[in-house]
């Protein structure tokens, strides 16, 4: 965990102040919607369908106990009862009302917790992989360069009202868990031939009405040099960014039409002029901010305990669910643990405030106090000792988080969608929960294996359709809700976009084409053992789409 310092904890409390006054002359009528609309959204309030929605950010997507507790507590006394967790690390409540918002936020700030810089046209929540720190293939600890780029671009007075929104990941893992490829800048971290530790520098990702991968602009990068080079990166699009057309603002469109090595000569430009001034990172100031996260006390222990062996060989409900929901940790004896947020029939990435409250009684007791929130709209806990991982899942299975179901075809990403938000053309939650009950049966679901199902009801794609292997996009034809279907497409560390295979059909009909699809899969694999995705790269769309064409 990152230990915040009493100068943090004084300027979340002034940025509360601030908005409460904010708000206060809103309420009076000194402002009007579109003048509060600019200092809402800095502060991570949108006005949705039915009621303004409060964003909160998850730096790196790490959370402590006490900080859980307070989101169950906002959820409860200013909300519905729940909060959404969200593809890129945060957490939304949909139904607070505008009068009850600087409180809502006071008690948040309490912990550490505030929504400055989830929205409006500035550097957003810095997200990576919610296994950082743990991971047995990661350089090292990510959340660490994470937070030293957080520290600079948070109110920093040239990129608050960038051209339009800005988001940023880190990865140092072999696998990306982090989907850094739709990101409008990427820092991957990896070792050259000498061994040194430096970064892949990724730009111009993003999803949305015009999608791309994020394209390298510089293979290696020295560590000490990466604040230089993302604030140059910053002053590149803030310079060259259109503001004339927010659809052709995001960095992406500016890669793409200037060509990505063009754009890097312009970065290389800028940063050659400030590289060796006061943003060089010496060893001490990034050991300064590594020191403020606080590790476990780890014990020593022995991988496959007997109380593991002896639970999974004696109780087939939970050897089913370690399989699904279990993950190995860098040292011996412990273990990751995913708690899926994806129970049959349920909206994913939903907790209620009961389970966030319970979620983090078990992270005291279980996990150090410690629980992770990945773009996969899953929660974790990363440090579990494997003797006790069966008493926690019998916990979690209680709670409704312990379906095991991680990774598998009812593992669904989706938006909210039309049930609340002003821009989407279609509902996403009532299609994932079909799809979730179609798919119910847990042998089947495993014999299909991996395979992502993502839908987003309006083509921002917040639930990252691009990138699902099976992606859905709600689209609005004659008044009426239509869903295009891609294949293909995955936000792994081979991340590719997906392709569409055929029409948009009606809303009654995308379950049975996804299970058409799904069909044709089993069909067509070479072997059980070969994941759709590799299907699909294999034999490519078109036995896909022909199968979907002679049904429909």
């Amino acid at each position: 965990m990152y230990v915040h310092d009493a100068f943090d904890r004084r300027l979340i409390a002034e940025r509360v102040e601030e908005f409460r006054d904010q708000v206060r002359r809103r309420l009076s009528g000194e402002l009007n919607e579109d003048e509060f609309k600019l200092l809402r959204l800095l502060n991570g309030v949108y006005l949705q369908l039915h009621a303004y929605m409060l964003r909160i950010g998850i730096p790196y997507g790490t959370l402590s106990s006490a900080q859980l507790r307070m989101l169950a507590h906002v959820a409860r006394r200013y909300d519905r009862g729940y909060g959404h967790f969200t593809t890129r690390q945060n957490i939304q409540f949909h139904w607070i009302k505008l009068e009850d918002l600087p409180d809502a936020m006071a008690d948040l700030a309490r912990v550490g917790l505030h929504g400055i810089q989830t929205s409006g046209n500035s550097v957003r929540n810095v997200t990576t992989d919610q296994w950082a720190g743990v991971a047995p293939d990661e350089i090292e600890d990510p959340r660490v360069w994470a937070e030293v780029v957080r520290q600079h671009v948070t109110l920093h007075p040239e990129f608050t009202f960038m051209p339009r929104k800005f988001k940023i990941a880190v990865g140092t893992a072999a696998h990306d868990r982090a989907a850094l490829r739709i990101h409008d800048l990427a820092l991957r971290l990896h070792r050259n031939e000498a061994g040194e530790a430096g970064f892949e520098v990724m730009v111009g990702g993003g999803l949305g009405r015009t999608p791309f991968l994020a394209k390298t602009i510089k293979q290696f990068l020295p560590k000490h040099d990466v604040l230089s080079y993302v604030e140059a990166v910053l002053r590149t699009y803030n310079q060259f960014g259109r503001r004339d057309n927010a659809w052709k603002a995001r960095i992406k469109i500016l890669v793409h039409d200037l060509g990505a090595e063009a754009f890097g000569r312009e970065v290389e430009q800028e940063w050659q002029s400030i590289k060796d001034g006061a943003l060089a990172l010496d060893d001490a100031a990034v050991a300064e901010i590594a020191a403020r996260f606080r590790y476990p006390d780890y014990e020593r222990l022995a991988d496959d305990p007997v109380e593991l062996k002896e639970a999974r060989a004696g109780d087939r409900r939970f050897e089913t669910w370690h399989r699904s929901a279990v993950a190995r940790h860098r040292l011996p004896g412990y273990a990751i643990v995913t708690l899926s947020l994806k129970a049959e029939g349920e909206t994913p990435g939903d907790a209620t405030a009961a389970q966030m409250d319970a979620i983090a009684d078990l992270a005291d007791r279980y996990s150090s106090g410690e629980i992770r929130v990945g773009h996969e709209q899953n929660l974790a806990l990363p440090h579990v000792r494997q003797q006790d991982l069966y008493p926690l899942w019998r916990a979690l299975d209680a709670i409704g988080v312990a379906t095991p179901n991680v990774g598998l075809v009812s593992d669904i990403i989706a938006c909210p969608g039309l049930d609340y938000c002003s821009l989407a053309n279609a509902r996403s939650i009532p299609i994932a929960q079909d799809l979730s009950r179609r798919f119910r049966d847990g042998d089947l679901a495993r014999d299909l294996g991996r395979l992502h199902i993502n839908i987003s009801g309006c083509i921002n794609a917040c639930g990252h359709h691009h990138v699902g292997h099976i992606g859905i996009l709600g689209v609005e034809k004659n008044g009426e809700e239509y869903y295009q279907v891609t294949i293909g497409g995955r936000a792994d560390e081979e991340a590719e976009l997906g392709q569409l295979i055929g029409p948009a059909v009606p809303y009654g009909e995308v379950a049975n084409v996804v299970e058409d699809i799904v069909a044709a899969y089993v069909e067509l694999r070479e072997r059980p053992g070969e994941i759709f995705i590799d299907t699909v790269k294999r034999i490519g769309i078109e036995p896909f789409k022909e199968r979907v064409h002679a049904t429909h």
